[in-house]
């Protein structure tokens, strides 16, 4: 059954998004709101649909944490492709940090371009760090939600790989408090992984930090305390 049900989930996931990816293509013709509308409908409609099919139920707290309008920057624990695409329905204009290959993907690329997400090159050393910062500067200057993974990468429940500079430059480059963010996601939607669980995924979000005085020392800490909680 649990097969059957993630087989039926995948289909209807992958399916839907390229038939909603290709009808909205005429959305690139008008303002960017557009395009973030139909995002946060679609990223509502994934949500409910992977309960419906699943049975995964997603639990939020802490969203008094998340700014209801203006600029914020928000570091999040990664274990899922679940939380790419979430973020479309918490924030209201979230500007995610991606791997720049990513905007070579069809579909998902062309809006995650159109939009205005920020693109790293993890190969680009200094220069691209510098790039990071410019575009996050820009961001926040228009008043998005600026979403960054800090390991830099997917992390399985329970595995801990050390956390990037890219979090500490945009907070120095912003001004903007960190908003860390803990996820259980990685249970129910594992990384490559044809399986979805059913059960509560959880995404908790704990008050924001200053940007002074070990900043990557503190993010690591509360994040992981709760963390270790989750898993």
């Amino acid at each position: 059954m649990l097969a059957l049900r993630s087989l039926l989930f995948n289909v209807l996931f992958f399916g839907l998004t390229a038939t909603v990816g290709f009808l909205a293509l005429p959305l690139f013709l008008g303002p960017n709101a557009f395009v973030r509308r139909m995002m946060h409908l679609w990223c509502g409609l994934m949500v409910r649909m992977l309960y419906v099919v699943c049975g995964t139920r997603v639990e939020l707290r802490g969203r008094e944490h998340l700014p209801a309008s203006g600029p914020a920057l928000i570091a999040s624990k990664h274990q899922s492709t679940f939380d790419t695409f979430v973020w479309f329905a918490l924030v209201p204009d979230v500007a995610f940090v991606m791997k720049r290959e990513l905007f070579l993907l069809p579909i998902y690329g062309w809006y995650a371009k159109w939009t205005g997400h920020l693109g790293v090159d993890r190969t680009g050393g200094m220069a691209a760090m510098r790039k990071l910062m410019r575009d996050g500067k820009h961001a926040a200057a228009e008043g998005r939600q600026i979403v960054i993974f800090p390991e830099g990468t997917r992390t399985a429940p329970g595995e801990r790989i050390p956390y990037q500079p890219g979090v500490q430059a945009l907070a120095q480059t912003t001004g903007l408090p960190v908003t860390p963010v803990a996820t259980n996601s990685g249970l129910f939607w594992p990384r490559r992984s044809f399986l979805k669980r059913p059960g509560t995924l959880r995404i908790h979000i704990l008050p924001p930090l200053s940007g002074r005085g070990q900043l990557m020392e503190r993010l690591e800490a509360a994040i992981e305390a709760e963390q270790a909680r989750l898993d």
